[in-house]
């Protein structure tokens, strides 16, 4: 063999695991980017039982995403109904649970029973692991082998539905949306100390969506659905860039970028689905707003996907509506069926949707055949599944609400 031929087959060997080493870490809600894009990875999209590396059963029941970091896994789960909340570390190597501690014991509030009490993914940084748990204690920081730094109540969370907004890390702040009927605030602490570093009132309604970090237009921008319309606020000090309204309200879906650096609003109720620029300062909602249509299906829904110039929005009920983002204009509607929560995520060319029975449907918008695959990890009929495919190593971490599988080639 001739050197050449030899390097050829080396890079052959070494370039899968090059891509997973150079990944960013799934560190928080919908990934690296916060918009549910897997990159430098290539998890697999066709999958079933026997493609399960191992999988660990969770103390009580949770519907956090798995977020991952070297060989740690972190989550959240409530015990008892709520009246005990643990934060939890999984082996990334063996699924084996490393850590679990139990951060707040008392009289659970009030909540959905599609949310529970332990439904806001964490965010790591690698040195520490932030969890939000609403009325629950608040936000709490623990090092990432389970030793508390510090914990910050939050209130009362006024709401018959709890809480489900996930932390965010930016630069020394953690970032945590509060939104509630009484004394809502979007408000950033010191990621080391808890101390608040800023705190801006937002207007008094229920909300479950995560602060998205948009740095399509230079500066970053924290946007952030609502009620009302969808808000813009400088990282740094918490100050209102601008806002655009909503033509109706409940915004739980997370605001999400498109391939040409716009932002996509879609809102929980019945209503509309609208582009703006993420430029301008006040009341943008007749200057940046790019085009808007009218969105017809179920209400609470999953946050949407962008693959490449087509958005999908998946229904609670399993109707899936595919939008050009260019026009604004719906291309096609298509019953894929099974019930929906989890937000999906974007693999290259196409989508993955986990249903609450835990099958991942895989979508290519523009194939002839839309549903090109429908995988199962032989998940028992009692599981829930709620939560987000996580990717690390080119393998999926998916969480029931009682168990998380690891699976791969």
């Amino acid at each position: 063999m001739n050197r050449f031929a030899f390097l050829v087959i080396l890079a052959g060997l070494l370039s899968p695991l090059a891509s997973s080493i150079a990944a960013e870490p799934w560190a928080q809600w919908r990934g690296p980017q916060g918009d549910g894009h897997v990159i430098d990875q290539s998890p697999p999209v066709k999958f079933s039982a026997k493609n399960v590396i191992w999988k660990t059963s969770l103390p009580g029941q949770g519907q956090s995403s798995p977020v991952v970091w070297d060989s740690s896994i972190f989550l959240t789960s409530a015990l008892d109904s709520g009246r005990e909340r643990i934060i939890l570390s999984v082996n990334r190597d063996s699924g084996k649970i490393e850590w679990k501690e139990v951060v707040w014991t008392g009289v659970p509030e009030p909540s959905h029973q599609m949310n529970g009490w332990a439904s806001a993914t964490c965010t790591t940084d690698g040195e520490h692991v932030y969890a939000f748990f609403g009325r629950g204690g608040g936000l709490f920081c623990y090092s990432k082998d389970g030793k508390k730094i510090w914990s910050k109540n939050l209130g009362e969370f006024v709401g018959p539905w709890g809480t489900a907004a996930c932390p965010i890390l930016y630069e020394n702040l953690v970032i945590q949306n509060c939104d509630s009927e009484a004394n809502a605030s979007l408000t950033a602490f010191d990621k080391l100390t808890g101390k608040v570093v800023w705190s801006t009132p937002r207007e008094d309604f229920r909300g479950w969506s995560t602060p998205f970090l948009f740095k399509g237009l230079g500066e970053p921008q924290l946007v952030l659905n609502g009620h009302t319309g969808v808000r813009s606020y400088d990282p740094q000090t918490g100050k209102e860039l601008w806002y655009c309204s909503s033509p109706v309200g409940r915004g739980e879906p997370t605001v999400t970028p498109d391939a040409d650096g716009r932002l996509v609003v879609v809102n929980g109720l019945r209503g509309a689905v609208y582009a703006v620029s993420g430029k301008g300062t006040g009341d943008v909602s007749q200057t940046e707003r790019l085009w808007q249509f009218p969105r017809k299906t179920d209400r609470d829904l999953p946050s949407p996907a962008i693959v490449g110039h087509h958005l999908l929005i998946m229904s609670m009920k399993g109707i899936l509506t595919c939008c050009d983002t260019t026009k604004g204009q719906i291309v096609w509607e298509e019953r894929v069926g099974g019930n929906y929560s989890a937000s999906p995520v974007v693999l290259d060319k196409v989508a993955l949707f986990v249903s609450e029975s835990g099958e991942v449907v895989v979508i290519d918008p523009v194939a002839q055949e839309h549903v090109v695959a429908r995988n199962s990890v032989g998940a028992s009929d009692t599981e829930i599944f709620r939560s987000s495919l996580a990717a690390d190593r080119d393998q999926w971490l998916l969480r029931s609400d009682k168990v998380l599988y690891c699976i791969g080639d």
